[in-house]
């Protein structure tokens, strides 16, 4: 056990626990104290850098509650039209945030009935042997948000969650809980960013979604948070019978950043498209692990991931598809293509494909490459110079996943921030010449 797991449990003393969730909490704290820390020779951490987040001194949960956004902060919103919550450093900026629906609530003001769907539900989805930070996040609950969509109804707006970690020193816990009832539908969008001046703040932020029979849910994941943030996170899913989800998941990278997807076919028909973008510069990291579980026959899932990794960046992949002996006539496809940028760059990827049932029809590849020389030729034949052309060529390479961003606000906001990212403007990003590119 290490100083940071001792250090880490003693912040449960400043919070205000629930007293109606303070045996999963207390059952939390004893699994995490069991628990080894993970080192270079865990398998599913080997290549996540530790060091830093054990360095970290821990001193300061959350900040003052009469915190709100300056107008730098609040010109990284997105504008769409949603039901909005906004935290800042796990505090709720009621200035910024909008009315809700009875539907979305925080833990700590749920009434009876709320109480007994957040029990029924939260921490369910996944054993926290293999989710250690899963494990902390329900020992650190003292709050987070319910999303519940009833039976047979559709919520008139998508759902804009925003965490903000500010200059303040900050740990802070993030939970959600998204329960889609049968026939329902929802859109939901996961929206991490940082102050510029962040050292220290680190973020442990926990997703579950429950999706009912015939439930059909958009959910996004941005995280864009700046160089010196530490950000564990995850999304835990069940589908059941005829369930639908498409998620998309971007990473800009930092000092730590690792995101775990752990996704579960409960029922027959159900449908998983999962796509993600890592862009990962200097010497940030980014880390996706993903398992997709197959327990039923009849189900289908798509997962593709593509990464630009630069300069002395580090970027993790691991995506692994277990399909069991029950799940037969299964549809499977997993893909993960990368582009290094800068011979300093690194990247360690591993699809893994597990399969006991015989009649399935699945496959899985990654690869890694350079920017293509011939087709940095072509476009600077056409007047491009060098420079202009590597950004075509990258945006090219990731342009294919943010063309299927299905929120047209959400893809509007990205894609000029992605252009300064790589430091061009976004007139150079021409669409026909990137569909071409796309399609090599």
């Amino acid at each position: 056990m290490s100083d940071f797991q001792h250090q880490a449990i003693r912040l449960t003393a400043q919070q205000q626990p629930l007293t109606w969730l303070e045996s999963l909490r207390n059952k939390a704290t004893d699994d995490w104290l069991a628990q080894p820390w993970p080192t270079r020779k865990t398998e599913h951490w080997k290549y996540t850098p530790m060091q830093g987040l054990q360095k970290t001194l821990l001193h300061t949960w959350g900040a003052a509650e009469n915190q709100t956004l300056d107008k730098t902060l609040h010109d990284e919103l997105i504008p769409l039209d949603a039901f909005r919550l906004v935290f800042i450093n796990g505090v709720l900026d009621a200035k910024n945030s909008s009315a809700l629906p009875e539907t979305i609530v925080r833990f700590s003001q749920a009434d009876t009935a709320q109480q007994s769907l957040i029990e029924k539900h939260l921490g369910k989805i996944v054993e926290g042997e293999r989710h250690l930070f899963a494990t902390l996040n329900n020992a650190w609950l003292d709050d987070g948000l319910l999303i519940h969509v009833p039976r047979n109804h559709r919520l008139e707006k998508p759902v804009y969650v925003v965490n903000v970690v500010t200059a303040v020193a900050a740990v802070n816990n993030q939970r959600l809980l998204i329960v889609l009832d049968e026939n329902s539908q929802a859109e939901v969008v996961e929206h991490y960013f940082s102050s510029a001046d962040v050292q220290d703040g680190f973020a442990n932020a926990l997703t579950e979604i429950h999706l009912g029979d015939n439930a059909n849910l958009h959910h996004y994941r941005l995280n864009l948070e700046e160089e010196h943030a530490q950000h564990i996170g995850a999304v835990h899913v069940d589908l059941q019978r005829n369930a639908r989800l498409r998620g998309f998941a971007l990473a800009l990278g930092s000092s730590l950043m690792r995101v775990d997807y752990q996704l579960n076919h409960r029922g027959q028909g159900a449908e998983l498209d999962l796509q993600g973008i890592y862009l990962p510069r200097n010497q940030q990291v980014v880390d996706y692990h993903t398992n997709i579980c197959h327990w039923v026959p009849h189900c289908k899932s798509n997962e593709v991931f593509r990464g630009i990794v630069s300069d002395s960046a580090q970027a993790i992949f691991n995506g692994r598809i277990y399909i069991h002996q029950e799940a037969q006539k299964t549809l499977a496809e997993l893909s993960n293509k990368n582009m290094l940028t800068s011979n300093k760059a690194e990247v360690n990827t591993k699809p893994e494909l597990e399969i006991y049932a015989d009649d399935v029809k699945c496959a899985h590849g990654a690869t890694i490459s350079q920017l293509n020389a011939n087709a940095r030729y072509y476009l600077q034949s056409r007047g491009l110079s060098r420079a202009e052309a590597d950004v075509m060529l990258s945006f090219g390479f990731i342009n294919e996943l943010l063309e299927q961003i299905a929120q047209p606000v959400v893809h509007d906001y990205l894609q000029p921030r992605l252009a300064k990212l790589f430091g061009r403007d976004n007139s150079l990003i021409d669409a026909s010449v990137l569909a071409e590119l796309s399609n090599d």
